[in-house]
């Protein structure tokens, strides 16, 4: 039994790490507010992780991938709580921190949203994603253009010749513009 456990736990880290593609997390209309990707399938996945969860609830690389699988599927409410059970067990762990915060915006929270995407900065100021993120949340949702130019700003400053880059420079005059 621990052999199995142990064959599926290595397979899990493996398919975990190979699987989940680094995209981002937001998009910029003509129109607006973000766009969100559609659903994908990925049911018989997301059971076998329940499963081995049931078995062994500390496994932090089955909490992790079942957040991206049900955050990947739509399954917003699911992922918030497996990326909170990967939160308990290593709450240091920033990537995790703005995926929960992803979800959470996704599940009309955009205030705990933007608390973890701070607090994603807070541990690592160089995060892209926490910074692009929070700027979304705060231009669509919170209504804070100020806020939300000083936080795209940051991620230009971080990476300036980012592929986005472009589109992050006419968002913030979009929102200096007020419009």
């Amino acid at each position: 039994m621990k052999k199995i456990i142990l064959v599926t736990t290595v397979l899990l880290a493996f398919f975990a790490c190979s699987n989940k593609e680094e995209k981002p997390q937001y998009q910029f209309p003509a129109g607006g507010g973000p766009i969100q990707a559609g659903p994908v399938q990925g049911g018989d996945d997301i059971k076998m992780l329940k499963e081995l969860l049931a078995k062994d609830p500390k496994n932090l690389n089955a909490w992790i991938t079942l957040g991206n699988k049900t955050m990947d599927s739509g399954r917003y409410n699911e992922a918030v709580e497996a990326y909170g059970k990967a939160l308990e067990i290593d709450p240091k762990n920033v990537d995790v921190r703005v995926d929960f915060g992803t979800c959470n915006r996704s599940i009309g929270r955009p205030d705990i949203a933007a608390k973890e995407y701070r607090k994603a900065i807070e541990m690592n100021p160089n995060h892209l994603n926490a910074h692009k993120n929070l700027a979304v949340v705060l231009a669509y949702d919170l209504k804070d253009s100020a806020g939300a130019i000083k936080e795209f700003e940051k991620a230009l400053q971080i990476a300036p010749g980012a592929p986005d880059a472009p589109q992050i420079k006419m968002e913030i005059e979009r929102l200096k513009s007020g419009k």
